[in-house]
């Protein structure tokens, strides 16, 4: 699973890039600093198991810290948009295509306002920053539009000729996009389109378009530099056709490097932090407590919780725990709950086999709930949190 981190240029992106992965990246204030795509791991919470069992962990692909048990996330920070990216404008044609295999989106945009829509700094509140989400939408759109419109009289006569399901065909062009087979056919479900596809127009296409930008890359809104955002900013992103979280990446990658050095203790997402050590300069002091006074009035630094917003929530995923010894939670090396893996909420067993690797799948035969020490089928759907053993040829 992959989330992409979009916007156009200058708005953060690179540093919630940074704060989230830590993963060391160009940041700068001028358009384009990102050309070639970032990829890091991210991480979502989860509260380990480890508790409940009476047995201390021993994480090895999700580290653990006090109970939290920290999930990963491929991350991806593409290009700054600009505005006819779709044309080759910019960075256009490689920002869209870094985004093929994306799950979901995070829309990053500058709720200051003090960023205009070429991606350069202007006046604080000068820029409406709602523009940017309908220019993104049609962006994405357009791109789209433009995969599906490649060929269409040709591919549409032969979908009249030889019969085929244009669903089917429709899912063959955008395959590579890390579009499935359901979310077209969802998007046919609530569609009400010609029957003959060969009457299907421009804008018959883009509409198709939309809706399966809307069905397979769900987005969520990162309203950046909240720092320095009014609360009247904030308020009026809240409109938004989207879940919109207040962000600054900008104090969640001080805070989180602070906490690295040994400044402070915090776990990514708490609503609070202790300050270790007295040897620091005044100027720190004074950074930290402004971080401080913005998490109590925001409730957070928002990037943790909009990246788990877009994976819990916009994803819809789910946290299991896959052991080979049910009795002792363990797996061949004896390591106690070693890894923790998302699957979207409604997998099975046989889906979570799959997942540990193709021949566990292929080889399946029968699951365990370690809790229960239950037998379950390849069809059984797997909740939040379970510990399983999987039992294969």
């Amino acid at each position: 699973m992959e989330v992409g981190l979009v916007g156009k240029p200058n708005v953060g992106k690179s540093t919630f890039f940074a704060a989230s992965t830590r993963t060391e990246v160009e940041v700068a204030s001028y358009p384009f600093t990102t050309i070639d795509a970032n990829r890091g791991i991210g991480y979502v919470t989860h509260n380990c198991p480890h508790k409940e069992i009476g047995k201390e962990c021993d994480p090895n692909n999700s580290p653990c810290k006090a109970g939290t048990r920290m999930v990963p996330v491929e991350l991806i920070d593409v290009a700054g948009l600009v505005k006819d990216a779709h044309s080759g404008r910019g960075l256009g044609n490689k920002f869209l295509d870094d985004l093929r295999q994306a799950s979901s989106l995070i829309h990053i945009i500058d709720a200051s306002g003090s960023t205009d829509g070429e991606g350069e700094p202007c006046e604080k509140g000068k820029h409406d920053p709602k523009q940017d989400v309908e220019f993104l939408e049609k962006e994405i759109d357009h791109w789209l539009k433009g995969i599906l419109e490649n060929n269409w009289d040709k591919v549409s006569r032969k979908i009249e000729i030889s019969g085929s399901k244009v669903e089917k065909v429709i899912y063959d062009q955008l395959s590579g996009l890390g579009v499935s087979e359901g979310e077209v056919t969802n998007v046919f479900r609530e569609l009400d389109l010609p029957e003959n596809p060969t009457s299907w127009n421009s804008d018959k296409l883009f509409i198709l378009a939309r809706k399966i930008r809307k069905e397979s890359k769900p987005m969520i809104i990162a309203a950046n530099k909240a720092d320095i955002s009014s609360d009247k900013q904030l308020e009026e992103l809240k409109g938004l056709d989207y879940p919109v979280i207040s962000t600054s990446a900008e104090y969640e990658l001080a805070l989180r490097k602070a906490a690295e050095n040994g400044i402070v203790d915090y776990i990514p997402g708490d609503n609070t932090f202790e300050v270790k050590r007295e040897d620091i300069s005044e100027e720190q002091k004074k950074a930290l407590e402004k971080i401080r006074e913005f998490i109590k009035k925001n409730n957070g630094l928002g990037v943790q919780k909009t990246l788990e917003k877009a994976v819990y929530d916009v994803l819809d995923m789910i946290v299991v725990y896959p052991v080979e010894n049910e009795n002792d939670y363990t797996d061949k090396k004896g390591r106690v709950l070693p890894d923790a893996y998302l699957l979207k909420r409604g997998s099975t067993a046989e889906d979570m086999a799959y997942t540990v690797h193709t021949d566990i799948g292929e080889g399946f035969i029968r699951a365990i709930d370690a809790r229960t020490d239950r037998v379950i089928g390849r069809d059984h759907e797997l909740e939040d949190g379970d510990i399983i053993k999987i039992v294969s040829e």
